[in-house]
């Protein structure tokens, strides 16, 4: 079946103006104000004290299993699924992250959907929507200036500018700026010469804080703890000491407000931050959710990539923030990607797929499963009733599409469930949907992963061996130096946000399937006091050529894609 693409799927759709689609949410006109568009709109944080009494709808994370190059249609799958609910009757609001122009999201609109499944106008979404990721930039930077502008004024707070964290951001994968010199021209035009780069706006830890704030009062007690430098006697510089968190909560006010968009079949679309999966938290807005479940049967968010990152963020950092626990987690997986995780494959983005991956095998199948069965597992670990959903493409074999139902079920899932809403829309996910709908009517007990007044370490290798199959855990002479220093200095208790890669449940995208028996280096930890969790960096990091003799050069690292990481 051939499919138009999705841009021209988004510009043949009737749109419905955007007030009636706030009005099916419950919302009044002074719950939002129109942007420049009638299918646009921020909503107003005063509607959520005027909802407090409503009843909460049923919350639901979905989740995948570790993806391929291609990525397995995780978005898409949300949209189509909160499409089906109105068949049956249901009113579903989904809650998403907003698309970047780096290199994570891109501009072609893969993060918020495609085929017959997606948000839209898609134009708008892509193109900085309401200019959330621009103010999330401008506070970014402005805190950035501040910095050198101390250095310039003599340095009255005895910063030691080779040990500055605080980079500057950019909206778009711009290699020329990962790694600079600033500075120059002289004292009087250029300030202090230093090495320095810009990262992603959305890899900022002030993306991060705006996906995790609760409100006005929170956003500017965040920003005011971060933590940009340290003195020549090692103590901490914060946002506060240099007088930024103030002017920064003001660029962001706006960009505290939730936008209000819909799918090609009306439902509701919350789209609100984009923090980064594999080194940040990876899910969309606290203030989104608290909005959206009161507004519907069900509030249907996704976490970025597999269920070993983005999922168990949710779960331990997002829903400790928010109070929010949920009633079930769709795990998405498709045929192509579990024979790939059998080992015997080999997936390049942009490359067509070997072609032996399209013919019938439900032994690779089976083989790449344990991917699937272990994800599935994590969700079960946490006390969340997780279902599979499939994401069918024409290549898939009747034979392949029952092994995976089979070992779901006997993994622990609820149920799997073939779902064509790519192709279909809504309609072709209404098995899913009636999925999900029994996963939420069975009990939730949901469970945090580890107390937070565990050790640092403790915290690290639980989730290193209970999440990702490892045996243990090994700690650099760095990582075992800050982790002791960041207990010392009052930030044991924070939850932890593991940084690693997203394409192996391991720390090595080369280890497919569920590897087991091996040993999680911890390079070095990073903290984000103001977003408020500790960042282990797994693995070994590539620094940039020519930096490994500088003296911030352990503050720098590079993922697996060639990105300069910087401070998340």
């Amino acid at each position: 079946m051939s499919v138009p693409s999705d841009i021209e799927i988004a510009r043949s759709a009737r749109l419905r103006k955007i007030s009636d689609v706030a009005r099916d949410m419950g919302l009044t006109e002074d719950d939002f104000d129109l942007y420049g568009s009638p299918y646009v709109a921020k909503l107003r944080l005063a509607s959520r004290e005027r909802l407090a009494d409503r009843p909460m709808a049923k919350y639901v994370d979905v989740t995948a299993i570790t993806p391929t190059p291609l990525g397995e249609g995780k978005t898409t799958t949300l949209v189509g699924l909160g499409q089906a609910f109105q068949h049956l009757g249901k009113r579903a609001v989904i809650a998403l992250r907003q698309p970047s122009m780096g290199p994570t999201f891109g501009i072609k609109g893969g993060a918020a959907g495609g085929g017959y499944a997606q948000v839209v106008p898609m134009e708008t979404l892509n193109l900085h929507l309401t200019g959330d990721i621009h103010a999330v930039a401008a506070a970014n930077n402005l805190l950035a200036a501040m910095v050198d502008n101390k250095l310039l004024r003599g340095n009255p707070l005895g910063i030691d500018p080779h040990a500055i964290l605080w980079r500057r951001v950019v909206d778009m994968n711009d290699r020329a700026l990962r790694q600079i010199v600033i500075g120059l021209g002289g004292k009087d035009e250029g300030g202090t010469p230093r090495e320095t780069g810009f990262d992603i706006a959305v890899a900022s830890e002030v993306m991060a804080i705006l996906a995790l704030t609760t409100g006005e009062r929170d956003l500017r007690e965040r920003l005011a703890r971060i933590v940009v430098a340290f003195t020549f006697d090692g103590k901490p510089v914060t946002a506060e000491d240099i007088g930024g968190a103030g002017a920064m909560a003001v660029l962001l006010r706006e960009a505290l407000r939730p936008t209000l968009l819909q799918t090609l079949e009306g439902t509701p679309a919350i789209v609100h931050a984009g923090p980064f999966a594999n080194i940040a938290t990876g899910n969309s807005s606290i203030l989104a959710d608290q909005i959206g479940i009161r507004c519907g049967d069900y509030l249907l968010t996704e976490s970025g990539f597999g269920a070993d990152i983005g999922a168990e963020k949710f779960f331990n950092i997002k829903c400790r923030a928010s109070g929010l626990a949920p009633d079930a987690a769709v795990l998405v997986v498709t045929v192509r990607a579990l024979k790939a995780h059998s080992g015997r494959y080999r997936i390049v983005a942009g490359k067509p797929l070997p072609k032996e991956l399209l013919e019938r095998n439900v032994a690779d199948v089976e083989a790449g499963a344990v991917n699937m069965v272990k994800h599935i597992q994590n969700v079960v670990r946490h006390g969340v009733t997780p279902v599979v959903a499939v994401n069918a493409f024409e290549t898939d074999h009747p034979e392949e599409l029952e092994a995976i139902e089979r070992m779901a079920r006997e993994a622990g899932a609820l149920g799997a469930a073939t779902s064509r809403h790519f192709t279909d829309g809504g309609k072709g996910a209404i098995a899913l949907a009636e999925l999900v709908e029994a996963a939420c009517a069975t009990p939730s007990r949901f469970e945090f992963l580890y107390p937070l007044d565990q050790p640092l370490t403790a915290k690290i290798e639980t989730i290193a061996t209970s999440m990702y199959g490892a045996s243990g855990v090994t700690y650099e002479p760095l990582a075992k130096k800050q982790l002791a220093d960041l207990e010392s200095r009052g930030f044991g208790g924070l939850p932890i946000c593991m940084a690693k890669t997203h394409l192996s449940l391991s720390h090595d995208a080369s280890k497919k399937g569920a590897p087991t028996g091996y040993t999680l280096p911890i390079r070095e930890v990073r903290l984000a006091a103001g977003a408020g969790f500790v960042t282990p960096v797994c693995g070994t990091m590539r620094l940039m050529p020519g930096l490994a003799e500088h003296p911030a050069a352990e503050k720098i690292d590079i993922d697996e894609h060639g990105n300069v990481v910087g401070l998340f």
